[in-house]
């Protein structure tokens, strides 16, 4: 194995120990040891000609075993994931070979978590919005996945001992807190939409499988709000246009809301998936429309991103116009939803 094959996987394997998942690091250890050119599999990590990190090469495997795991048909696999431990270099050595049609077309698309537990970062901060302009919301979401997130306001949330959304709802979010409480506002969802160049139908058995498998499967509490989120999707259909991301955005910030409606264009770990010149387009188009909201008309952006190396903690941030206020750093928060460190919407 290449070099920097094998440093992204033990690099991969320090940040999933750091978010929680020590399993999954065991594992991503394992085939930097146990990967050779002997299975279709083997040669195409090895030989990969993207950068590995940002390809997220590493977990587009690790969803494929946690996939075969659970589909039972390896025994020996299905055990050790489930807690049964074995020699995890042999059992991935012979996994590899003798799943190696199964395992290969894991590789061609990069994970798509659509994890819920970002609501509760996120929905602190459309909640701000609501309080600064009125409760009447449209939702924007790219890189929607199969759109789960879009459905935050039926989940119910616990924030700093505050309760908001739906507390009846399947889906309960209570991430650890730190800092000033949040601003609880009432919030009407008047239309909500997504992009994804994959979009994925959460309805069909065999997509909830795949974003299931994508879910480190020592996370037990990140497993159950997924199956959670995934059944309310299920009584609650969500609209997820097939696209390129820039294009519909565009698109859509071309056409007013209505009136007394405020628009708020959203993302969470996306924009390092999509190509430089696709992400400078999204950030012109939000933008400019930035700079066309009226008081009666007003634009939000609500982005939860990676801005650096680290990839333990990522930054919430909000802007909004006309004026209102400008790309302002209101959390830092636990890439999955764990945990929060409010700074606060001025």
């Amino acid at each position: 194995m290449t070099q920097h094959i094998v440093a992204a996987f033990h690099e991969q394997a320090a940040l999933c120990e750091a978010v929680g998942s020590a399993f999954t690091a065991t594992v991503l250890r394992s085939l930097a040891s146990t990967l050779n050119r002997d299975t279709q599999t083997g040669r195409a990590i090895l030989d990969w000609a993207g950068d590995p990190m940002a390809d997220a090469l590493k977990l587009r495997i690790a969803g494929g075993l946690h996939a075969l795991s659970q589909s039972g048909q390896d025994a020996e696999l299905s055990k050790h994931y489930a807690g049964k431990l074995g020699d995890i270099d042999a059992i991935l050595r012979r996994v590899l070979r003798q799943w190696d049609a199964k395992l290969l077309p894991w590789l061609n698309s990069p994970p798509q978590t659509n994890e819920v537990g970002r609501s509760g970062m996120l929905w602190p901060g459309v909640m701000a919005v609501a309080a600064q302009y009125g409760p009447r919301i449209e939702l924007l979401e790219l890189g929607t996945s199969a759109g789960l997130n879009l459905n935050m306001d039926r989940f119910g949330y616990d924030l700093c001992g505050l309760k908001s959304g739906d507390q009846s709802s399947p889906v309960q979010l209570r991430p650890d807190w730190t800092g000033p409480p949040p601003t609880i506002a009432p919030v009407t969802i008047t239309a909500r939409r997504g992009v994804d160049v994959n979009p994925l139908d959460a309805s069909r058995d065999d997509v909830a499988e795949r974003l299931i498998a994508y879910v480190w499967p020592d996370q037990i509490a990140r497993l159950a709000r997924i199956e959670a989120a995934i059944a309310l999707a299920r009584h609650h259909p969500l609209v997820v246009d097939k696209a390129d991301a820039a294009d519909w955005i565009e698109a859509h910030l071309a056409v007013p809301q209505e009136e007394a409606v405020t628009r708020l264009v959203f993302h969470s770990i996306v924009l390092q998936y999509l190509p430089p010149a696709s992400r400078k387009r999204v950030v012109n188009a939000i933008l400019a429309a930035g700079a066309a909201a009226t008081a009666t008309r007003p634009l939000a952006w609500l982005s939860m991103e990676f801005t650096g190396p680290v990839k333990s903690e990522a930054e919430l941030r909000l802007q909004c116009w006309p004026n209102i206020r400008g790309n302002e750093l209101i959390a830092t928060v636990h890439p999955h939803g764990a945990s929060i460190t409010w700074a606060g919407a001025a």
